[in-house]
């Protein structure tokens, strides 16, 4: 089923949404300009030029779990008892076996 230019062109639209609005009309712009140059069959034709264009413009949003201040107070982790910690009882059966 070959694809309208009403999809073709809706393409960037949908693109854009995840962009903040100044690197909306910019990426816009260059996408109608990429499939201008282009000249694209179909959807998937013009979505493979336009992702990476796309890429381009989209800023990741800033990490912001691991900054600032460490939450007061020791963890459980920390504090307990850690796995693994040898046990007076451990091996009991193990030392009854061989004790002849």
């Amino acid at each position: 089923m070959p694809a309208t230019s009403a999809e073709i062109d809706a393409l960037p639209i949908e693109l854009a949404a995840s962009l903040t609005p100044p690197q909306r009309a910019a990426f816009e712009a260059a996408a109608r300009a990429a499939l201008d140059a282009a000249g694209c069959s179909g959807c998937g034709a013009a979505y493979r030029v336009l992702a990476p264009l796309q890429r381009g413009y989209w800023d990741p949003p800033v990490d912001t779990r691991h900054m600032g201040a460490r939450p007061s107070g020791a963890s459980r982790l920390c504090a307990d008892v850690p796995i693994g910690a040898s046990d007076p009882r451990e091996g009991a059966r193990d030392r009854r076996r061989f004790a002849g």
